[in-house]
C-alpha cells in the first residue's frame, strides 16, 4: 500500500491534468470536434513530454545507481583481497570484520529498495505512456444531425356552407405525419459466416475395376529399405504390393478394402509371397544377406490350407530362409493351437515378425516363444505417448530396444517422416528404422520378377477314406 501510495503521489500531476482535460474537452466535443480533437491531440503530447522527461531522469538515476553498484562492487572485492593477502597468523580483528560486513549489508539493502521502487515507477510510466499513446489518435466526437426542418402550414381556408354529403375519413396534412427518423441509420444486417466446407478424401477407383486389375496380373511390387542407426546401412527391405489402373499406382489402403469385401486378400497374399520369394532368391544370387519382410492380411490365417502352403513353398527352397512373414498385433494374440502348431512347423524356415502393434506391452519371452525376430512400432507410437495414451508398456521407452535385443528380437521404428525424429530414435537407443526419411518405396524391375518360377498347382485335399500304400507295394504293382 505504501508503494502504491509514493507511486501515485509522484504521478498525482498527471492523474489532475488527464482529468482536467476529459471534463474542458467533454463539453467543446459537442459543439466543435475539431477543436476537441486538436485539444485532445495536445493533451497529449503534453502527457508524452512530460512522461518522456520522467523517464530520462530515471534513467539518469539508474545510470548513477549502477555507478554506485560498481564502487560497491569494487569496495567490496577489495575488503576480500585484503582479507586473502593478510597472513593467516595475523587475523583481523573480529569486530572490525563484523562492522565492514554490516556496513555492506545495510549499503546492499538500501541498494535493492532504490532498485525496486524504481523497477516499480518505470513500470508505472511505461503504463502511462502506452495509454497516452493511445489516446493520441484523434475519436471523431459524434456530430449532432440537425432537426429536419418543417415548413410552416398555410391555415386552411374558410369552410363553406355546409352541405350534405357522405362521410369520408379525413386525410391527415403532409405536416401532421410522423416524420421520419434520419439521425440514427437503420443497421444492416450482419453477413453469416460460411462454415468452410469439410475435404473430402480422394477416392479410388471402384470395386469393378479394382477386380478387373487385380485379375490381369497388374500388381506392382514396391521396396522399402530397412537402415542401421546411426550408420544408415541397408540390411532389410519390406516389400508392399500396389495396384496399376491406367495410369495410378493405388496403394494398398485404396484396393485392399474392395479385396477384402469379395475375400480376395488370401489370392493377393499368394501372389505377393510368390514375387516376394522370387525377389530373396535374386538377393541370394547377388550374395546378399538382407531379409525381406511381407505384411500377411488376418484373413489369410483362416484360409484352409494357406499356412501348409507357406510351409511347403519354404521347404522345397532353402532360399527363401531370408523371408519375413509379418503379422499384426491382434493376429498374434488370438491365434489358436491350431494355427499355432502350424506355425510352429515354419520356424527356423522362414522368419516371423510382428506388425502393426496397437500398444507397446510386448512380452520377449513370449515373443520367442512364437518364434518372433523382429517388431516393427510405428514412430508415432514410441516418440509420442501422450497421443496414445494407454499404449504404453510397463517398462521405460527407451528400455524397451534392449529388452527386446536381449530375447534376440530386433525392434524396427517404422512410418519415420521427418529427420527431426531420427536424433529421438537414436537416443532411444533404436538399432533400425524405416521410413521417407530414409528412402522412399521403390519398384522392382520387371526383369527381376520376370524370372518368377510358376505358382505351383493347388495341394491335392487330404481324402480320409484313401487307403495309405506301402512303398513296396507300389513296385510291386508298377513290375
Amino acid at each position: 500500500m505504501a508503494t502504491m501510495a509514493r507511486v501515485f503521489g509522484r504521478n498525482a500531476g498527471l492523474w489532475a491534468t488527464g482529468l482536467l482535460g476529459l471534463v474542458t474537452i467533454g463539453p467543446v466535443a459537442v459543439f466543435s470536434p475539431t477543436a476537441a480533437a486538436i485539444s485532445a491531440a495536445a493533451l497529449g503530447c503534453l502527457g508524452t513530454g512530460t512522461a518522456l522527461a520522467r523517464l530520462t531522469g530515471l534513467t539518469a538515476r539508474c545510470e548513477k545507481l549502477s555507478q554506485e553498484v560498481d564502487v560497491l562492487s569494487q569496495r567490496l572485492l577489495k575488503a576480500e583481497g585484503k582479507s586473502a593477502a593478510r597472513p593467516a597468523a595475523d587475523p583481523p580483528p573480529a569486530d572490525t570484520l563484523r562492522a565492514e560486513v554490516h556496513e555492506l549489508t545495510v549499503e546492499i539493502g538500501l541498494l535493492s529498495g532504490i532498485v525496486r521502487d524504481l523497477s516499480a515507477v518505470i513500470r508505472s510510466q511505461d503504463d502511462e505512456i502506452a495509454a497516452l499513446k493511445i489516446r493520441e489518435a484523434p475519436v471523431r466526437a459524434p456530430v449532432a444531425e440537425p432537426a429536419p426542418v418543417v415548413a410552416p402550414v398555410p391555415p386552411p381556408p374558410p369552410a363553406p356552407a355546409p352541405v350534405e354529403r357522405a362521410w369520408t375519413p379525413p386525410v391527415l396534412p403532409p405536416a401532421s405525419r410522423p416524420a421520419p427518423d434520419l439521425t440514427e441509420p437503420t443497421p444492416l444486417p450482419v453477413p453469416r459466416p460460411i462454415p468452410p466446407r469439410p475435404m473430402e478424401p480422394p477416392r479410388g477407383p471402384d470395386d469393378a475395376a479394382i477386380l478387373a486389375a487385380f485379375e490381369r496380373e497388374q500388381i506392382e511390387v514396391f521396396l522399402q529399405p530397412v537402415v542401421t542407426l546411426p550408420q544408415r546401412k541397408v540390411v532389410a527391405y519390406e516389400a508392399m504390393g500396389r495396384l496399376r489402373i491406367d495410369d495410378q499406382s493405388l496403394e494398398a489402403a485404396l484396393y485392399l478394402p474392395a479385396l477384402e469385401r469379395h475375400g480376395r486378400t488370401t489370392e493377393l497374399d499368394r501372389r505377393m509371397l510368390a514375387r516376394t520369394g522370387t525377389i530373396v532368391r535374386h538377393l541370394g544370387r547377388r550374395g546378399s544377406d538382407a531379409r525381406v519382410t511381407y505384411g500377411l492380411s488376418p484373413r489369410s490365417l483362416f484360409e484352409p490350407g494357406f499356412l501348409k502352403e507357406i510351409a511347403r513353398m519354404a521347404g522345397d527352397e532353402q532360399a527363401l530362409s531370408g523371408l519375413d512373414v509379418a503379422l499384426p498385433q491382434a493376429s498374434w494374440r488370438g491365434l489358436d493351437s491350431g494355427q499355432l502348431g502350424l506355425l510352429a512347423a515354419l520356424r527356423g524356415r522362414i522368419g516371423f515378425c510382428l506388425d502393426r502393434p496397437t500398444d507397446l506391452r510386448f512380452d520377449a519371452r513370449e515373443l520367442a516363444e512364437y518364434g518372433i525376430g523382429q517388431v516393427k512400432v510405428p514412430a508415432a507410437l514410441l516418440l509420442r505417448p501422450a497421443a496414445a495414451r494407454g499404449a504404453l508398456s510397463d517398462i521405460a521407452v527407451e528400455d524397451l530396444a534392449p529388452a527386446l535385443a536381449r530375447a534376440r528380437i530386433r525392434l524396427v521404428v517404422a512410418e519415420v517422416a521427418s529427420e527431426a525424429d531420427v536424433p529421438d530414435l537414436i537416443d532411444l537407443n533404436v538399432p533400425f528404422a524405416q521410413g521417407a526419411a530414409f528412402a522412399p518405396a521403390r519398384p522392382v524391375r520387371g526383369e527381376i520378377l520376370a524370372a518368377m518360377p510358376p505358382e505351383p498347382p493347388p495341394p491335392p485335399q487330404d481324402d480320409p477314406g484313401t487307403e495309405r500304400r506301402s512303398f513296396r507295394s507300389l513296385l510291386r504293382r508298377a513290375g
